[in-house]
């Protein structure tokens, strides 16, 4: 067997490997859940509507969408996300709605995967990678976000593949597809919107022109989407969208909710304290990005929007952290590249990890949805493994220990 076969055996069985095990560990986490719900069921819902010529904007179709599976009347009055979202969500509302979820759980942790692969490509020494993979894997699949993003079923890891694909695409200089492929970030508004502010504040300041084009085509090919279903489909999600914001107030570790607290929920301080504080924060970043953007590249661009979007928008909760593992493939790769060993990635790992582990023990203690504050160390981790990679000097070439 020439060595080329043997690559490709030893890749299929990691392959089949990986899978099983996804497998059988979506299937627990499917057994663990007693009560059957889930965030994932709305985006299963909103799915199974479209799919049957129904309108997830029609608040009466979306009240009886819930009933109908036995469940009581939905918090938001309508599908919360944008509604072209529904659409792309329409092959899962083809399954029962455990087989929607099982399928998704496995999904999502391939793609977690396949975006470590592809990050990890950034660095060419093909031992670095295959010794990095299963360290960064398995700190990733135990990353306090991951665990509760198979939990939940939130689709932040499509939002972490789509930013993926879009650095490798914009560093291939596939700029105008690039930008098409960015605009599908619009998708979970709360998560997207900040991240396009200060992207595209790069991107304008380095004149990449084309990104930015391929990212006002895809708007438009979101609306005609989203058209097919409802006209007004923008107006009614503007609306849907500020009322839960307000119920989701002092709970997220974001400005905004740091601010509802400080100011005792009273609701003109809240705004006038959380607006400025994120103005502020991105005031300050989109000046930084402007005047550094001969220095850093697309991906270090996403290591400071990714943190400071989080803080700054107006709600997230902690399995949307899972994009995080952009940065901290970064991170790690470029201590390993800098330092010439592998401990202080592996420090680095073991901290964040841990960390994250203890916040999400936080978030499900006696005080619930508050301990979700706690998740604000995550970022700072983030911040801190992005300054001391960003500044530790190189060492000079050798064999890596």
């Amino acid at each position: 067997m020439t060595k080329d076969k043997i690559k490709k055996t030893g890749l299929l069985f990691i392959v089949i490997l990986l899978v099983s095990f996804y497998s059988i560990k979506a299937m627990r986490e499917s057994a663990d859940n007693k009560d059957g719900y889930a965030n994932f069921f709305v985006f299963w819902l909103s799915g199974k509507m479209v799919a049957n010529g129904q309108n997830p904007y029609d608040q009466a179709e979306w009240l009886a969408g819930y009933r109908e599976n036995g469940f009581d009347n939905s918090a938001d009055p309508i599908f919360l996300y944008p509604l072209p979202l529904s659409v792309f969500l329409l092959p899962f509302g083809l399954f029962s709605y455990a087989n929607a979820f099982l399928i998704w759980k496995i999904t999502t942790q391939i793609l977690i995967t396949i975006i470590i692969i592809i990050l990890l490509q950034h660095w060419q020494i093909s031992i670095r990678k295959w010794l990095i993979l299963p360290l960064v894997l398995l700190a990733v699949m135990f990353y306090g976000p991951a665990i509760l993003l198979l939990r939940t079923g939130s689709l932040s890891a499509g939002t972490a593949l789509i930013i993926c694909l879009f650095i490798v695409f914009l560093e291939k200089k596939v700029s105008f597809f690039s930008g098409i492929l960015l605009s599908l970030i619009i998708l979970k508004p709360s998560q997207g919107l900040t991240i396009l502010v200060l992207v595209g504040v790069w991107l304008i300041a380095t004149k990449n022109w084309k990104v930015i084009q391929g990212l006002f085509l895809g708007g438009v090919i979101l609306w005609i989407i989203g058209a097919s279903v409802d006209l007004t489909w923008v107006s009614k999600f503007l609306n849907s969208g500020a009322a839960a914001f307000d119920r989701r107030l002092g709970f997220q570790s974001n400005v905004w909710s740091f601010s509802y607290l400080v100011c005792k929920g009273a609701m003109d301080c809240t705004y006038l304290l959380g607006s400025r504080s994120a103005l502020i924060l991105l005031g300050v970043t989109a000046r930084y990005l402007w005047k550094q953007k001969d220095k850093i590249s697309i991906w270090g661009v996403m290591n400071i929007s990714i943190p400071l979007g989080f803080v700054t928008t107006v709600y997230l909760w902690q399995y949307d952290q899972i994009l995080y593992m952009i940065p901290i493939v970064w991170i790690v790769g470029t201590l390993i590249q800098k330092t010439k060993t592998y401990f202080p990635a592996f420090i680095f790992l073991l901290i964040s990890t841990a960390y994250s582990l203890y916040a999400l023990f936080k978030m499900f203690g006696p005080n619930g949805l508050v301990g979700d504050l706690w998740s604000i160390g995550n970022t700072l981790i983030i911040f801190a493994g992005i300054g001391l990679a960003h500044y530790i000097k190189e060492k000079p070439a050798k064999v890596i220990n």
